[in-house]
């Protein structure tokens, strides 16, 4: 009887989360994550999103991640993203064993309906994918909220938003 117990309890961990994060939780680890005198790129994408998926498919991506050792990089998939966002991201050379400056996160409000999926963060509204923002101190620096970035403008903003630019 103990061994039955003990499998149906083991078996429930496995299926049932032990923690899951809210939206406000997300959010304060967000803030807690740029808060930082040196910036960070916060690219938000979905897996669904063709444009997001060309831009992952250029190289340019692990490219600059490598060559900005200093700067910290958080991919964020929302959206009604799939399980394997991750794998997605891997395929197309963006992972955090390759590139230890990046760090991926999933949102934890999966939904992809409209008026129910999440539509800010830090205070600043998103509505296409993929839209990437520049961060330092907690503080928007710089937003490119309408489609795929262009990574010397891109390196540009970086450099702007360094410590004593602004």
């Amino acid at each position: 009887m103990k061994r039955i117990l003990f499998s149906l309890l083991f078996a429930s961990l496995l299926v049932i989360p032990v923690w899951a994060e809210t939206d406000e939780q997300f959010e304060a680890r967000l803030v807690e994550a740029t808060d930082s005198s040196t910036p960070t790129v916060v690219h938000i994408w979905a897996s669904w999103c063709h444009n997001c998926i060309v831009e992952f498919q250029d190289g340019g991506w692990p490219t600059f991640i490598k060559e900005n050792p200093g700067i910290k990089f958080i991919f964020i998939s929302t959206w009604g993203s799939d399980k394997d966002d991750v794998g997605l991201l891997g395929r197309n050379g963006i992972n955090t064993k390759d590139l230890p400056n990046l760090e991926i996160w999933r949102h934890p409000n999966e939904s992809s309906r409209e008026g129910k999926r999440a539509s800010s963060l830090l205070g600043v509204r998103f509505t296409w994918m993929p839209t990437t923002w520049v961060v330092r101190d907690t503080r928007m620096r710089y937003a490119i909220n309408y489609g795929e970035v262009r990574f010397d403008m891109l390196e540009q903003m970086i450099k702007d938003s360094q410590s004593g630019q602004w």
